[in-house]
């Protein structure tokens, strides 16, 4: 083999994940979605507690069902958990991937993306944000009506929105189209027909699952948060990089926190 062949082989080697072993098996992809989605409650939960416990008043004598009832109404409290979650996740999901010997910044696709996929992307994004305001008001919908205790109690606005509109798209996309979504896609053989299919797989998988945690929302909420979420899958196939996800929840995040100050101003 000449030096071009074996350049361009190993360049392709490394740009397509399928081919190289999967991190996970079947089995472990499974056990992996199943803990990664018990986990992401577990770490809400304890967010809640420790800021419960060290924001909320008179919590010496309360139970821990108290902290969780008047935390997980209190915007402070949910704001200083959204931090503590994301920094657990972060740590477990980066330990799982090393332990399993995987390269974390390659399997979480952490790398830059083209500026002309980005601006696409932003442009579909805001096509689907206008659709879906459009049918929540034909629907007289109040999509956000949860944040309402959150906006009333926080102690300072910018710490939620800093909360919901960084922290939280952050340590989202890093599970659902970060790890969870690598390790489906990695399951499929290597070929064309069954990276388009893993692709797909793994899309619609991760979207479903990312939809139904969102226990706040009603079943129209729930619906549009599949397209959304497809949309994010989109931007990382399109793009190879999670990064741009990132960003694109982030401005989701962003419109809708602003929308809604502009309701309560």
């Amino acid at each position: 083999m000449s030096k071009l062949s074996q350049t361009i082989a190993t360049n392709d080697d490394s740009a397509s994940p399928s081919n190289h072993l999967p991190l996970f098996s079947r089995l472990g992809t499974l056990l992996l979605v199943i803990g990664m989605v018990v986990t992401f409650f577990i770490s809400q939960l304890i967010g809640v507690y420790i800021a419960g416990k060290l924001l909320l008043p008179a919590t010496k004598n309360a139970t821990v069902g108290d902290i969780f009832f008047f935390g997980s109404n209190n915007g402070t409290v949910v704001s200083i958990s959204i931090i503590i979650g994301c920094l657990l996740l972060v740590a477990i999901s980066s330990s799982i991937i090393r332990l399993r010997g995987g390269d974390l910044r390659q399997y979480l696709a952490l790398k830059p993306f083209s500026l002309a996929v980005g601006v696409g992307m932003v442009g579909l994004l805001l096509l689907f944000m206008i659709g879906s305001q459009a049918l929540t008001y034909l629907l007289d919908a109040s999509p956000l009506a949860f944040v309402d205790p959150l906006y009333q109690s926080v102690s300072s606005v910018w710490l939620l929105v800093f909360a919901m509109v960084i922290v939280a798209p952050f340590y989202e996309e890093l599970i659902f189209r970060g790890i969870l979504w690598s390790a489906i896609a990695e399951q499929f053989p290597s070929s064309l027909y069954s990276e388009h299919r893993s692709a797909i797989v793994a899309s619609m998988v991760t979207s479903l699952i990312f939809a139904i945690i969102h226990l706040q929302y009603g079943i129209y909420e729930i619906s549009t948060i599949v397209v959304l979420a497809l949309i994010f899958c989109y931007a990382r196939i399109k793009s190879g990089s999670l990064l741009l996800p990132i960003l694109l929840h982030m401005i989701n995040n962003g419109a809708a926190m602003g929308q809604y100050l502009a309701q309560v101003a």
